[in-house]
């Protein structure tokens, strides 16, 4: 007899078979960047929060397809992006819309994203986590890094958040224009 949860659960030793999950409230975001930015300082938080992420999103690329029986390798563009839709909202991470805005760009957005908060603010973007986690996951899923930029932040006031993701060259060179000062728009056309 065994115990399962979503993500592989473990037997009755305890002997995990995968990655266990846990929910918690969505404050968690706000409450680890505010203890790491008072011990830390504002751009370790950031760089912490990004790499943790990343390790977490390359862990749950395995459990991506879980109960789907599906190849990631085998979907449509179209098929591929439900299933990353279908895989955060099933998570409770909010509901996230793809966009090619550009050859070398895509981009994802979300008007209810968990970590963003539009009862704070912040003139920061508050996604770190977020932005390493869907670099970890998109990457071991495409089995090639992938970079991701927050461009747009809930908790900066945008409308939504978005994230911006492609080659590292590419979304370096995108973040290089955002920061000389071009729109998001005006960005993907110069690049």
């Amino acid at each position: 007899m065994s115990v399962n949860d979503e993500t592989g659960g473990s037997d009755l030793s305890g002997k995990s078979r995968g990655a266990r999950e846990i929910a918690v409230p969505i404050t968690v975001f706000t409450a680890l960047r505010r203890e790491l930015e008072k011990e830390a300082g504002a751009l370790p938080a950031v760089r912490s929060l990004h790499h943790a992420g990343y390790a977490v999103g390359t862990e749950a690329a395995a459990g991506f397809a879980a109960g789907g029986d599906f190849d990631v390798s085998e979907l449509t563009t179209s098929e591929f992006w439900g299933s990353v839709q279908r895989f955060f909202g099933r998570k409770g991470w909010g509901t996230l819309r793809h966009e090619a805005a550009h050859p070398g760009v895509g981009l994802l957005t979300s008007d209810d994203w968990v970590e963003a908060s539009a009862e704070e603010t912040d003139s920061e973007g508050s996604c770190s986590f977020s932005t390493g986690f869907l670099a970890g996951l998109l990457s071991e899923l495409a089995k090639r890094p992938v970079a991701v930029l927050e461009v747009t932040c809930r908790t900066r006031g945008d409308d939504a958040c978005r994230f911006a993701f492609g080659s590292e060259a590419v979304v370096h060179e995108l973040y290089g224009r955002l920061l000389d000062g071009s729109d998001l728009a005006r960005a993907l056309t110069e690049i």
